[in-house]
Formats: structure tokens, C-alpha cells, sequence
């Protein structure tokens, strides 16, 4: 899948919306609702590569500056780094992943910090559910008048628990992936705090302190907007890595 995404206007967004309007052949309205907040937006998906270039190149030279991702391009490359413990040294950023691989990160070679909300499977509960229901023996005795009896019954709710993630990006390496509830935070030292969250805030705010040059967004931490980036074709849930490489471009398109 071949995605095009619109970033980075100068335009009005009513001039914009109009541009895209005419080159997809939609309403106005329609165009405006996809580009709404600002970019990057997704527009449209294609299964030939010409046919999103094309669109792309279309897009661009109306002055709307468009991005093909090329979706089976980034689930083919090598698997990001992923974080089990951190230290954050004087000098560089100390990491080690899950399978005790280490490697060393200068910060001055950080380019893009990233935030986004994201899901660490299911929670089940249990939960009792009483309700009315109608009652044929109830009603009989009472001469035909409608009458109910309380149910009780035990019911299994499932629901999405939800994490948040920081992707690194830098110069010359694999993405470095943080999330939240799974990592150790014993590398802060003496700064390590009483929760999960407040380590979490710390490590961010160190990044951004450390490695001033890089540019941070959360603009994927809320899922309205993660909505917007993708599209209604894509899934929050299956599709972040896509989310995340259409920022990631948008971003290093207009430092």
C-alpha cells in the first residue's frame, strides 16, 4: 500500500482544502475535514505506486507539499531498538533492549522525539449486571398486570488498556522505541520517583534537556489526533508504525 499524505502548508487552510478538493474531486467540506488541525494528513492509499507519485507530484506543485509511504517499506526494515533499562549518561544515552543487546546514543545525533498513546493489550473483568425482566408467573398472580423480577447475572468486560510510547529517532541508527509500563527505571539513580508515569515525564524532559536540537511532538498522544494523521482507511491500533513514519517524514520535511 502506496499512502499519500499531505504536510506543512503555508496556505490558508480554506485555499489548501480547495486545492485538494479540485485534485481529488471532492467537496471542499470533505477535503477541509481531512486536512482539519493541520497536517500531516493521509488523503488517499493506492496499491500502485505510479498512482500515489503521481497524486504526490499533483499535490506538490499546488503549492500543498505531499509524502508517499510506502507501507510494506516500513514494516520491512530492521525492527526498532527496543528499551529494557536506560541510563542517562553525561555523554551519551546508555541503552540496553530486551535481548541484553547495548549500544551507546550521542545526543547530539537525536533528531526527532515522539510521543505517542498506544495499546498493551486486554484487561478482563468481571462485573455484575442486575436488570428487570418481565415475569409470566408475577403477572398471572396479579391478574394480568404486567409485572417484572429482578436478574442478576455476572458479565465478562473486556477492555483495551492503553501505554504510551517515546520512538527516538537520530542520525545514522535504528529507531529507539520507550515504552512506559515495561520498562526498568533503576538507570535514573537517585532521580528515579514513586511511579511508572513520573519516570516516564523524567526521562522525556531529560531527553529534551540533553539533546536541545531535536524536535519533539506529542501530537500522537491524543487519539483524535492520531485519527486525523491517519485517515479513516488506517487503524490506530494496527497502523502506529505508519503513523509514526508519516510524522517523522512531515517533521524532517519542515525542521
Amino acid at each position: 500500500m502506496h499512502i499519500v499524505a499531505v504536510c506543512s502548508w503555508q496556505q490558508e487552510e480554506a485555499a489548501v482544502a480547495a486545492t485538494i478538493a479540485e485534485i481529488l474531486g471532492i467537496l471542499a467540506f470533505e477535503a477541509r475535514q481531512k486536512i482539519a488541525g493541520g497536517g500531516p494528513a493521509v488523503l488517499a492509499s493506492f496499491a500502485d505506486p505510479k498512482q500515489a507519485e503521481t497524486l504526490a507530484a499533483r499535490l506538490s506543485q499546488a503549492a500543498v507539499p505531499a509524502l508517499v509511504i510506502d507501507s510494506a517499506d516500513v514494516r520491512q526494515r530492521k525492527a526498532a531498538f527496543p528499551v529494557r533499562r536506560f541510563v542517562l549518561g553525561a555523554q551519551a544515552l546508555q541503552l540496553e533492549s530486551f535481548a541484553a543487546e547495548r549500544c551507546a546514543i550521542d545526543y547530539g545525533t537525536i533528531e526527532l522525539l515522539l510521543v505517542a498513546t498506544c495499546s498493551s493489550g486486554e484487561k478482563q473483568t468481571t462485573a455484575t449486571v442486575t436488570e428487570r425482566k418481565f415475569s409470566i408467573g408475577k403477572t398471572l398472580l396479579a391478574g394480568g398486570v404486567p409485572m417484572t423480577k429482578k436478574v442478576t447475572r455476572e458479565e465478562t468486560v473486556l477492555s483495551e488498556e492503553r501505554d504510551e510510547t517515546l520512538w527516538l529517532y537520530r542520525r545514522g541508527g535504528e529507531t529507539v522505541v520507550f515504552n512506559r509500563s515495561v520498562m526498568s527505571y533503576d538507570g535514573l539513580g537517585e532521580a528515579m520517583q514513586v511511579s511508572r508515569d513520573l519516570n516516564f515525564g523524567y526521562l522525556k524532559n531529560a531527553l529534551r534537556r540533553l539533546a536541545p536540537q531535536a524536535i519533539y511532538s506529542d501530537r500522537l498522544l491524543k487519539r483524535a489526533a492520531l485519527v486525523k494523521v491517519l485517515g479513516p482507511a488506517l487503524s490506530p491500533e494496527a497502523d502506529l508504525d505508519l503513523a509514526f513514519e508519516i510524522l517523522a517524514r512531515s517533521l524532517r520535511k519542515n525542521p
